[in-house]
């Protein structure tokens, strides 16, 4: 007979005691778990690939290094966001107080646009205007302040609830709610003069 407890586990907490038990492979099982969700945050947080990868294998080391503090009921879903986020907001901090370094590494094509792949090939003054759209969304969200940002890419990226954000950011449900809404709010006024231009165009 199946033990109840062992059935309902979760995956997260399951691995996480093997790893603070010894067992370093529970490390590789929650890797290939959360690699992707993890780099998916990333670099639509920094848009650039490689800063991505390193901090989400930063995450991973920290996760490592710190695998006996780690209590029975640890969320790990948000000490994970939460430690990645703090990695990439502290390289967004940088970025603001180094613009001549990071034009310089813009220049050298590292930084991404947020383009999604799409059927169909569009005309030349669509696909124009699409890419002018997805690199002035890029902008807007580099403006948002970190809280709001990480709200924003967390909820209708990562598809995570009210619940697991404010898990992550620090906030009660409500104060998530607040957050999304001064995001969507303060990307619909910066996207504002971007969309009236090209409404305007012939």
């Amino acid at each position: 007979m199946r033990n109840p407890t062992r059935v309902n586990a979760d995956p997260n907490q399951t691995l996480l005691a093997e790893l603070k038990g010894g067992d370093d492979f529970a490390l590789n099982r929650l890797i290939e778990r959360w690699e992707k969700p993890l780099f998916a945050f990333a670099w639509r947080y920094v848009r650039n690939r490689a800063d991505a990868q390193d901090f989400v294998a930063e995450t991973f080391v920290r996760l490592y290094q710190n695998r006996s503090r780690f209590r029975p009921n640890t969320n790990l879903s948000a000490w994970l966001f939460t430690t990645l986020a703090n990695l990439c907001h502290n390289l967004h901090r940088w970025r603001r107080r180094h613009p001549s370094e990071s034009m310089e590494a813009l220049g050298h094509g590292e930084t991404e646009t947020m383009s999604e792949p799409v059927e169909a090939c569009p005309a030349p003054d669509a696909s124009l205007e699409h890419e002018e759209l997805v690199a002035e969304l890029g902008s807007a969200l580099d403006r948002l302040p970190h809280d709001l940002k990480t709200a924003l890419l967390l909820h209708y990226f990562e598809h995570l609830s009210y619940r697991e954000i404010a898990a992550v950011v620090g906030c009660s449900e409500r104060g998530v709610e607040t957050r999304l809404y001064r995001a969507r709010r303060q990307l619909r006024t910066d996207l504002e003069a971007c969309l009236n231009e090209m409404a305007a165009s012939p």
